[in-house]
């Protein structure tokens, strides 16, 4: 499908993410990543704050709020916590599973996303994978969410990797 990768090797999209037990029969499927000049531990605090902020195009998601700068006291993560942050501080979605430094898998509107951080030489991948079950209409709104998600989830991990290597 056209915009289905950012950023990844066949090996990334070839392994298992926590999102596959939640929805192991997609009808779309969707990775990016990118490579961290930090460590998990630098990385997986910024990947938190996704719960108050979008970090993508706040002009766009957020109403124009700008997403967090400096890292927050926020709580850890916690399955049934809400997932996101998004329209100037709606909260969207559900935490469905954690691993503490290494994944993050939550829903919004039907979609499971997972981030997983996997150290690497250069610092850590960050991934993101997500899985979009049967619905209706998926044939004809599963290219223009493709593409949409890639601007978009671009943007976030880029974002997220320049906050954390700062």
């Amino acid at each position: 499908m056209l915009a289905d990768r950012w950023g990844v090797t066949d090996a990334e999209v070839a392994r298992r993410y926590p999102c596959d037990d939640v929805v192991p029969d997609p009808t779309g499927q969707f990775w990016r990543g990118v490579t961290v000049n930090a460590e998990p531990r630098r990385v997986w605090p910024w990947v938190t704050q996704i719960r108050v902020a979008p970090y993508s195009y706040d002009w766009l998601d957020n109403l124009g709020r700008q997403s967090p700068r400096t890292l927050l006291d926020l709580p850890d993560p916690a399955v049934g916590d809400h997932f996101t942050s998004a329209a100037g501080g709606r909260r969207l979605g559900t935490i469905l599973s954690v691993d503490p430094g290494r994944q993050l898998t939550g829903s919004i509107a039907g979609a499971v996303m997972s981030y997983v951080l996997e150290p690497d030489q250069d610092g850590t991948r960050l991934l993101l994978k997500i899985n979009v079950p049967s619905m209706p209409f998926s044939g004809v709104f599963l290219p223009l969410l493709s593409v949409g998600d890639l601007v978009m989830a671009r943007r976030q991990l880029l974002n997220f990797k320049t906050l954390a290597e700062q």
